[in-house]
């Protein structure tokens, strides 16, 4: 089995891959880089046991991470739990596609690993929206080159800051409001959010085709707010939460040979 990590800025996806690249086991831990080695070991452990998943089983591993001070940690983990040092994405790993980025290093990882299995599972060229902690658009042309995209606040970040930067303003819960006009500060904070957002996704898909000339680009949202976009106004073409798992299975297959 390939032991997959995908360390984002709010919660850890892990995944475990059987030998046939099913996906056989999903986990979720917060994210805290306070945590030492040991304790992020005992919580694994945890998991592998109520999953009845034996660490003998796994022959590989592979990280991503937007979190420098966890890369270390998590390879240390992996060592210590099933004695196989993990393959970390990052310049130099190949990934099957080719980067067209200014400044290759500054690339997140997450963003490459997400349009990896987009790539493999729905074909180029593509739009990929990844709904996160920050909300980022991932361009990928007929080459397979990811040539750029943008990066802005995420729906929940946005909620935060309002309630953080503010004296008076509270702290909402995402859901879509009946109508755009809020007729109470939590109703009207949701309708700027949800349906501001919505229409800051579809100007951007707009503009972005309009630039690329990729006109017929399939437009793929991941991330687990896609689905409160989604509901407001059908965008896309494709909806798939799993992406980076997938992702970086696809790029541990990639670099077997290498």
């Amino acid at each position: 089995m390939i032991f997959t990590v995908d360390i984002g800025n709010t919660n850890i996806k892990i995944g475990i891959f059987d030998g046939k690249g099913n996906l056989a086991n999903s986990f979720k831990m917060s994210t805290d880089v306070k945590r030492t080695s040991d304790e992020y070991v005992a919580l694994l452990l945890q998991l592998l046991s109520h999953s009845g998943i034996s660490e003998k089983s796994v022959t590989g591993a592979i990280v991503s991470s937007v979190i420098p001070q966890l890369d270390y940690t998590f390879t240390n983990v992996i060592k210590y739990v099933f004695g196989v040092r993990p393959l970390v994405v990052g310049v130099g790993v190949k990934t099957g596609l080719a980067i067209r980025y200014d400044f290759p290093r500054e690339l997140g990882s997450d963003r490459i690993i997400t349009c990896v299995a987009a790539e493999k599972q729905y074909g180029a060229p593509f739009i990929l929206v990844d709904f996160g902690t920050a909300t980022t658009f991932n361009v990928v042309n007929e080459r397979k080159e990811f040539i750029g995209g943008a990066i802005t606040l995420g729906l929940k970040s946005t909620v935060d800051s309002l309630a953080r930067c503010t004296a008076k303003l509270p702290n909402v819960e995402l859901e879509i409001p009946g109508k755009v006009v809020g007729q109470s500060t939590g109703k009207a904070i949701q309708s700027g959010v949800i349906y501001g957002v919505v229409g800051q996704v579809k100007y951007m898909i707009e503009r972005i085709k309009a630039e690329t000339g990729l006109t017929d680009a399939k437009v793929i949202a991941t991330g687990g707010l896609s689905n409160i976009v989604n509901a407001v106004e059908p965008i896309f073409d494709h909806i798939d939460r799993e992406l980076s798992l997938r992702g970086l299975y696809q790029i541990y297959v990639n670099n077997q040979s290498v």
